[in-house]
């Protein structure tokens, strides 16, 4: 069947827009470097600390934001430091000693391979956070503690929950 130059043109004319819309590119760019900034201003407030369910820390009311440094966890079974497990509470037990001999050699590796600079330009002292449950054992905080200050780590800070302070 013949078509006429009209029924033509229209074919031609609907072939030639009937392609996909484009993207408007600089709104989306526009869009997407909002989002990346947003993203990099936030992300400086976030915890420094890892979250675990097997420790529940104590509150506390203070004010002063962890820094980042080598984390000691106390969990129900383990000595972990920096999420890697080191000794078991069973194994300490036994032993009845004051010092704990595989997280003094795991803090001192930590240790060499940490090296922080003071804005003045000397050296830092090395900082450990102990993570321990509200439970653990006075004794097995002490022995954590003394084998943390035996690795050289001179500056212990103890993680805690902040919680709001109450007014008299």
């Amino acid at each position: 069947m013949k078509q006429s130059r009209r029924a033509k043109r229209m074919q031609r004319h609907h072939k030639r827009n009937k392609g996909t819309p484009a993207f408007n590119l600089v709104s989306l760019m526009d869009i997407f470097t909002i989002l990346v900034f947003f993203l990099l201003v936030n992300t400086g407030e976030g915890e420094v600390l890892p979250s675990t369910k097997n420790v529940q820390l104590p509150e506390s009311v203070a004010e002063q934001k962890p820094r980042q440094n080598v984390v000691v966890m106390v969990t129900e079974r383990d000595i972990l430091v920096q999420g890697t497990r080191v000794a078991s509470l069973a194994e300490l037990k036994a032993a009845g000693t004051l010092r704990i001999e595989p997280l003094i050699a795991a803090l001192e590796q930590q240790n060499q391979r940490r090296v922080l600079l003071d804005p003045q330009g000397g050296k830092v002292g090395p900082e450990v956070t102990i993570m321990g449950s509200k439970d653990i054992p006075y004794q097995l905080l002490k022995k954590v503690m003394a084998s943390c200050t035996e690795a050289g780590y001179g500056k212990i800070s103890l993680a805690v929950l902040q919680k709001t302070a109450q007014k008299s």
